[in-house]
């Protein structure tokens, strides 16, 4: 679990890294590109391709530890049974519910059958009857 924990850390570095790298680069627009004089340590060409290829390596970094940490997690949370707490279950119903559309029993067919409000509906009026 240490190792999990260590490279999570390591690619949170790679990461953070990767985000300067790629902001410190020179794009069309200006960005937020350092600029240097020709006479110092390294050319403008010289330092663009040296981001260039430090970006690469970062993304190359970055691509390699989400595997390596995607097969850490798959490793050590992987079980050989099947998680069944929360399953839901139906209860077991013995005869089928009734068909409120369907006829009753010895009604003529074509007719709706007749439902009794209940004796306590105020909509119906029976309220207290």
């Amino acid at each position: 679990m240490s190792l999990f924990i260590f490279l999570t850390v390591v690619q949170a570095i790679v990461a953070a890294l990767l985000v300067v790298v790629i902001l410190m680069q020179k794009s069309e627009g200006g960005g937020l590109g350092v600029g240097g004089s020709p006479a110092g340590f390294m050319s403008a060409r010289g330092a663009a391709d040296f981001m260039t290829r430090l970006t690469t390596i970062l993304a190359t970094a970055f691509v390699v530890l989400s595997i390596a940490l995607a097969a850490l997690a798959v490793g050590t949370n992987s079980s050989r049974e099947i998680d069944t707490s929360l399953e839901r279950t139906t209860p077991v119903q013995n005869a089928p519910a009734a068909d409120p559309l369907a006829p009753a029993q010895g009604a003529q067919p074509g007719t709706a059958p007749v439902q009794s409000a209940p004796a306590n509906d105020p909509l119906n009026g029976a309220a207290g009857q």
